[in-house]
């Protein structure tokens, strides 16, 4: 399923320095001792040699980390999680010492014990009380315990117009922060700009994706997880309430456009080109619309936090490092001291924003100071923003509504099993309401759950 297009929109102006995605896999063997004694570490999250920049900065890592480790040799791995052979080779024990996950998996990893808490030695770490709250708990079960380090998570919003905002009489400084407000934001803009107020993806199982997001806020889930079996509940009112509302906003306001088979590069384009108002995504999503799709007047782009409609809630994402359970305890540990060095100390360090801010902004094209979601808390971002602001060269001011609205929201990865099945059967509901005026909402979302959880259902026996 399509997930390079959002992910590479979805990643942070740091984090593009570093944050690549992974090609290919290699047959695993235990791990052991090498010739020399060392304790031979596997980790996930090598760059694969096509990707020399950022190959070479892990192989700088690594030499870094085996000089203050003395008696660990890492040993890198370009395997690339896949939903289709993931979970057998887990349960096989075939997978490296440290596995890296999209933050779908985290939650259903740890239901089923099949990695390990690393809370006692994560404590050990002088900061570990520095994480952000709202990023944590993706990762932890319960009980408080924690097992994983995160990889510049994100968190859907608004991206909106500014110019047209002020052309349609609106307050670029005060986007919408309910879905009723959007929905009237998007009939004036339609009506006093000819533009599309409001687009919704529908296409490339994005369409599923952002129906997702709208159910968060909304108040609802997709999916649910009962006597250790997930189904799905696409049948909830919030679902149904984020349907009619744009159904309506198609067909009762006309603030959708002409076009409505749109994936991200579709929306992002025509936003690029100031034919969109308003459209759900992150404050990454400025970096293709500027680099990729060539945006002339980026001091147009604004971001807020995610409408609300009664869930008080957005959908977050990443990507996660954990151990898995086949570790034995001194691979264990030596897999946390791994994380510790190689992904929590280079996302703390002030001095490592710098550089790599300073390394951007000698790129014309690059878009320095986008924010992400913070892996630390309130007082360590501002540290590193401030660390960042003398290379940003981006208006942060036209970010502010969704740095300072998104602390209020809860945060929900993604459905936790399955999800591109999820989308692929919704993407059909979402264009069936965008395209047919007579689309029956409540039988669309009976037959799309009950066809999924007949697949659902077969892939658990």
């Amino acid at each position: 399923m399509p997930r390079i297009p959002r992910r590479v929109a979805l990643t942070g102006s740091l984090a593009a320095a570093v944050a690549l995605p992974l090609t290919g896999c290699s047959a695993l063997t235990p791990s052991k001792a090498s010739s020399d004694g060392d304790l031979v570490l596997r980790v996930q999250g090598m760059p694969p040699a096509t990707e020399k920049p950022a190959l070479a900065l892990f192989k700088k890592q690594v030499a870094e980390f085996e000089k203050a480790n003395p008696g660990i040799m890492v040993k890198g791995s370009t395997t690339v999680f896949d939903p289709l052979t993931f979970s057998a080779k887990l349960s096989g024990g075939n997978v490296e010492d440290v596995i890296k996950v999209p933050l779908t998996e985290p939650q259903r990893l740890i239901q089923q014990g099949q990695v390990q808490p690393i809370t006692g030695q994560l404590q050990k770490w002088d900061h570990f009380k520095e994480f952000n709250p709202q990023v944590i708990k993706q990762l932890s079960s319960g009980d408080g315990e924690v097992y994983g380090v995160p990889q510049y998570p994100y968190a859907q919003g608004l991206v909106y117009n500014r110019e047209l905002f002020e052309k349609a009489g609106l307050d670029p400084d005060s986007p919408p922060t309910t879905w009723d407000e959007v929905r009237a934001a998007a009939k004036r803009i339609s009506e006093r700009t000819g533009r599309a107020g409001f687009v919704h993806e529908s296409k490339d199982n994005q369409g599923g994706w952002q129906l997702t997001m709208l159910t968060y806020a909304f108040g609802g889930d997709l999916e649910k997880l009962e006597n250790g079996t997930y189904a799905a509940t696409f049948t909830g009112e919030p679902t149904k309430k984020a349907l009619r509302l744009l159904k309506d906003m198609r067909w009762k306001d006309d603030s959708m456009g002409r076009s409505q088979l749109n994936n991200q590069n579709d929306v992002i384009k025509q936003f690029a080109a100031g034919q969109v108002g308003m459209f759900m995504g992150s404050p990454g999503t400025y970096r293709l619309a500027k680099m990729q799709f060539g945006m002339a007047d980026t001091d147009a782009f604004g971001v807020a936090a995610m409408p609300q409609s009664g869930g008080n809630a957005t959908l977050t994402g990443g990507d996660v490092y954990l151990v898995p359970k086949s570790a034995d305890a001194r691979h264990a540990a030596a897999a946390v001291k791994w994380l510790t060095f190689a992904y929590a100390q280079p996302q703390y360090s002030t001095t490592a924003a710098a550089q790599q801010a300073k390394s951007l902004a000698e790129d014309p094209k690059s878009a320095v100071g986008v924010p992400t979601l913070p892996v630390f808390d309130a007082a360590r971002q501002a540290r590193i923003d401030a660390a960042i602001k003398p290379y940003a060269n981006v208006r942060t001011e036209h970010f502010e509504p969704y740095t300072e609205g998104l602390a209020g929201l809860d945060l929900k990865a993604e459905p936790p099993y399955q999800a591109q099945r999820l989308y692929t059967a919704l993407d059909s509901v979402v264009q069936a309401v965008l395209t047919k005026r007579d689309a029956k909402i409540d039988a669309l979302l009976a037959a799309a759950e009950k066809d999924v959880n007949a697949k659902l259902a077969a892939d658990q026996k």
